[in-house]
């Protein structure tokens, strides 16, 4: 889409431009879709036009995502009798195996990638709760592909200015933000959450490697899994449902826009029983906390990118990050299903696979559109 708009109907960006603008960001933790976007913004308007393309870009998934999580309920079992989001779980995962499928060819295309790819969707899987075998694997990555200098010839670039305020922003906000946080969890302030949210949202964006298809499984698990394991000592720990986390990450999948916006529903759910105004605020933590670093990123590292390009380490190292990223999200995926139903002799494993396998087909081999997939799930849940 960005190729066919910027590239040949609008000319801002040329095609080579936007294919190393797409790379770039791949090296980068945030939303990769978002900084894409802000980088085109920056060429044709400096930082002005770069914040403004961004906001563009996010508050329409970001409203309605936001506005999920206040009519999430409405439409819950007890209302209709039924859960009509059953089956939004197992429609989640078909769209994380089609993004596996998608990326595969473009990033494993030899013996060294097929080696990395493995060695990061096994770890991924077996260490996903720390949050250093994220960057860790992007880096062992891009080292490995380095091994051999073979390939990508030698090019010179004019060094560019770096500015250094954004990159100071990006972390005393970082370290402000985790000593307060700790601060207040030690301390049990009261109506600390919306603290610990922007700390937990920035956090995540800040690291997060891959885009959205990995940061819904971490966020899974930093805010439904982990709370369920301390939340006898902490009773005020930030804590979706299970169920409605898995509802947020199917229906993000129906919303145009970034995945990341799932973040503006998993800041009005974490708030929401302190009060409609604070699950407004809620909303308003995640959007901000999520994409901020994205953006302070991006316009950091993009001058240093500049510079950097005369050595053609930095180009060989993206064979090994993208196979990496791909490894990342098949062991992410794997993560997701183990807990959905699946192997039990019930009639709602067959239909979970089903949904998993329908989904996938139709992503690869027609052109309906993923909020038809999404409205169909649904309707899958109100009848059976």
């Amino acid at each position: 889409m960005m190729m066919k708009t910027f590239v040949k109907a609008r000319h801002d960006v040329t095609e080579q431009e936007l294919m190393e603008y797409n790379a770039f960001c791949q090296l980068l933790p945030g939303a990769s879709s978002v900084q894409t976007l802000t980088l085109i913004g920056y060429k044709r308007g400096g930082v002005p036009l770069a914040v403004l393309t961004q906001l563009v870009w996010i508050l329409p998934a970001c409203i309605l995502m936001g506005a999920l999580s206040f009519l999430l309920h409405y439409f819950d079992k007890k209302a209709l009798n039924t859960d009509i989001f059953k089956f939004i779980a197992p429609m989640a995962a078909g769209f994380l195996v089609y993004a596996c499928y998608t990326a595969f060819p473009h990033a494993v295309r030899n013996t060294i990638t097929w080696v990395i790819m493995l060695v990061a969707s096994a770890a991924t899987f077996f260490f996903f709760k720390l949050p250093v075998i994220f960057p860790l694997l992007i880096v062992v990555g891009g080292i490995i592909t380095n091994l051999s200098k073979k390939r990508i010839p030698q090019i010179e670039q004019k060094p560019k200015k770096i500015k250094w305020w954004n990159f100071w922003l990006f972390g005393i906000i970082f370290i402000a933000a985790g000593i307060i946080s700790e601060t207040a969890r030690k301390n049990d302030w009261p109506n600390r959450k919306p603290i610990n949210l922007f700390e937990n949202t920035y956090r995540l964006g800040s690291y997060v490697f891959g885009g959205g298809q990995v940061l819904m499984p971490i966020m899974y698990e930093q805010f439904s899994i982990r709370p369920e394991h301390i939340k006898e000592k902490d009773q005020n720990v930030v804590q979706i449902n299970k169920d409605d986390m898995y509802t947020g990450m199917g229906m993000v999948r129906a919303v145009p826009g970034p995945v990341f916006s799932i973040a503006s529903f998993t800041g009005g759910m974490a708030l929401k029983d302190m009060g409609p105004e604070m699950q407004v605020i809620g909303c308003l933590i995640g959007t901000v906390a999520i994409f901020l670093p994205s953006a302070l990123l991006v316009l950091f590292f993009f001058p240093i990118w500049n510079n950097l390009k005369k050595y053609a380490a930095v180009y060989r190292s993206l064979e090994g990050i993208n196979a990496a990223v791909v490894g990342i999200m098949i062991g992410s995926t794997f993560y997701i299903l183990k807990d959905i139903s699946l192997y039990e002799p019930k009639a709602i494993s067959a239909i979970n696979l089903s949904v998993i396998l329908g989904t996938f087909l139709i992503l690869c081999y027609t052109k309906i559109p993923a909020p038809v997939i999404v409205a169909v799930c649904l309707a899958l849940g109100f009848l059976l």
